[in-house]
């Protein structure tokens, strides 16, 4: 049997992957601004890491204007809810080895 941390994703795993996944898990899509505010980042941060994503397949971006004002959506794919789904498993898993050697 394989250990569970040889099913945790590199891309998925990183801290503020995994927390762009889990708020996208919250809701059908997020503003690029709330998800910055939200995991206290910086706009250039954020956009690397969306970038990542996107290419991994795991979200989707959509541009567009509410008024004058351009926005950025971002919302994760059944690919990225898969993959988040499958990096939680395997941290419960881990979790689980863990409390039980104590």
């Amino acid at each position: 049997m394989t250990h569970p941390a040889q099913r945790l994703d590199d891309t998925v795993h990183q801290r503020v992957r995994l927390g762009v996944l889990a708020v996208l898990a919250e809701v059908r899509r997020a503003d690029f601004a709330y998800l910055r505010d939200a995991l206290e980042l910086t706009d250039g941060n954020l956009s690397r890491h969306i970038a990542v994503l996107e290419q991994a397949g795991l979200v989707e971006v959509e541009k567009g204007f509410e008024g004058r004002r351009s926005r950025t959506w971002v919302q994760a794919t059944a690919d990225g809810r898969r993959a988040l789904k499958a990096e939680m498993q395997a941290l419960r898993e881990l979790i689980s080895r863990v409390d039980a050697g104590h």
